[in-house]
């Protein structure tokens, strides 16, 4: 999930929280404030569990979590420029590295890290933290608008194509190639992401109005939802389930929604046999006949489900879980709480609160009344969701012989560090070597080089310091 950047703080003074972000399977989630960050784990409803916390950089205004592993990546505005990667388990510094702006976002899966600034963005190999390959010839995107896909054997990049139009660049970070551009919307865009197999990519622009999902990579509009038709909003966070049967949009409105990915399906329906059914049938022939506008709007689907909140205008961020084998909606604020929600898989409809977390005080919890009101929810769907991944850990996709450098790509040998990045506790990657190198580089946009070599160029002078983790 997205966490804002900016020149400020964001939010301004009165946010309690200056960003918070949700990590890629939505089982943990991170949150930056003046002191520093915290990173708390989603596995209970009734209970928020503290990971781990730090106040040893201040003003946090970035903080990304990799999965459920030691990794986490921090920029924080005393050094705006500056990303910070720690093993916080170990409590050691990885690397860090300076970029020629500020950051303005990060998004990271088991193979990729991809740093965004305000016209460029660059792409890392996790492995060894080295760099593949920089992106310059993008408009300005002073939101840093990106994703990543989470999967980390289809690593797509989406990002800003135009400046007035919501066009979306489709970007291979394998191949480090464009793949294609998407005409999404008609108004620039506010919100993109992927679904957590990378096959799906969803928009939404500035209006707020229509959300829009397209296969991936073919780029060909699968489903259109219309969040709304009275006013235009300000779509704060876009997020797939995990199996990709829902798509979850907040806003700075008091209403979430959540929308069902229906299946798709090729063969005719047989002829209706009530005079509704003709009705329908007789409306939607109508439509064809519509200008596009009308005929559009016409078959736009509307949510499957709502959320209420108590507020709006404030920052918030949604995502969709399983906890406790059911799902739940999730959102957190600006104000600093966590809200957790039922959701009904079946039939939809409004979704209940049941419990209000506060993320600034450990171990805080504002119970809903209503708790205890709401059924069981079926078990089928969180059956589905709470399926292992079909990719095992032992065959570690993300690692490659040449660190990356797929397809013709060349990565001169003096790029890469001795020793790769290693996070043996989760089995994320392979066993960890007794000595992890530390490297500070510092990456300066140079533009005469940048056009030829089309990666950000090293100074030849690097801090290396080798530190014993063991």
């Amino acid at each position: 999930m997205e966490a804002e950047a900016a020149d400020g703080p964001p939010g301004g003074v009165e946010a309690a929280l200056s960003c918070f972000s949700f990590n890629q399977d939505c089982t943990s989630l991170a949150i930056g404030t003046k002191a520093g960050y915290k990173l708390f784990s989603l596995s209970s409803v009734e209970q928020l569990d503290q990971v781990h916390g730090s106040n040893e950089i201040p003003d946090v205004y970035i903080v990304e979590r990799l999965f459920s592993s030691s990794l986490v990546v921090v920029v924080s505005h005393t050094k705006p420029r500056q990303m910070n990667v720690y093993h916080f388990k170990k409590g050691t510094e990885i690397c860090n590295y300076n970029y020629s702006s500020n950051i303005l976002s990060i998004r990271l899966n088991r193979q990729r890290l991809l740093v965004c600034l305000e016209e460029a963005i660059y792409i890392h190999n996790i492995k060894d933290m080295k760099l593949l390959k920089t992106i310059l010839d993008i408009p300005a995107n002073p939101a840093g608008l990106c994703a990543l896909s989470i999967n980390h054997s289809n690593s797509y990049v989406a990002y800003p194509g135009s400046l007035t139009t919501g066009e979306i660049v489709l970007y291979d970070g394998h191949s480090l190639k464009t793949v294609c551009t998407i005409a999404a919307h008609e108004g620039t865009l506010a919100a993109i992401t992927f679904n957590a197999s990378g096959s799906k990519l969803a928009s939404a622009s500035e209006k707020g109005t229509v959300i829009r999902v397209f296969s991936v990579p073919d780029g060909r509009k699968l489903y259109e939802f219309r969040r709304g038709m009275k006013r235009y909003v300000t779509i704060s966070s876009l997020v797939f389930s995990m199996d990709s049967q829902f798509l979850c949009a907040s806003s700075n409105t008091e209403t979430v929604h959540i929308f069902k990915l229906e299946h798709l399906t090729n063969s005719r329906p047989e002829e209706p046999s009530t005079w509704a059914g003709y009705m329908g049938k007789m409306f939607m022939a109508a439509s064809n006949y519509l200008p596009a506008q009308v005929s559009d709007m016409m078959n736009q689907d509307r949510a499957f489900a709502t959320g209420r909140l108590h507020f709006s205008g404030q920052r918030n961020i949604c995502t969709l879980s399983t906890i406790q084998k059911l799902p739940r909606l999730l959102v957190a604020s600006s104000d600093g709480h966590l809200y957790i929600y039922n959701l009904d898989p079946q039939d939809g409809g409004e979704c209940v609160l049941i419990k209000t977390h506060s993320l600034l005080s450990s171990g805080t919890t504002e119970e809903n009344k209503e708790n205890d009101l709401r059924p069981p929810l079926p078990q089928s769907y969180a059956a589905t969701v709470a399926r292992p991944s079909t990719s095992s850990a032992s065959t570690v996709p993300g690692y490659s012989e040449d660190g990356g450098a797929l397809r013709g790509e060349v990565i001169p040998e003096h790029e890469f560090a001795t020793g790769p990045v290693c996070l043996d506790d989760e089995n994320e990657f392979p066993p960890a070597p007794k000595d992890v190198l530390v490297e500070s580089c510092h990456l300066f946009a140079n533009d005469d080089a940048l056009a030829g070599l089309g990666r950000c160029s090293l100074q030849a002078s690097r801090t290396l310091t080798l530190l014993r983790l063991w």
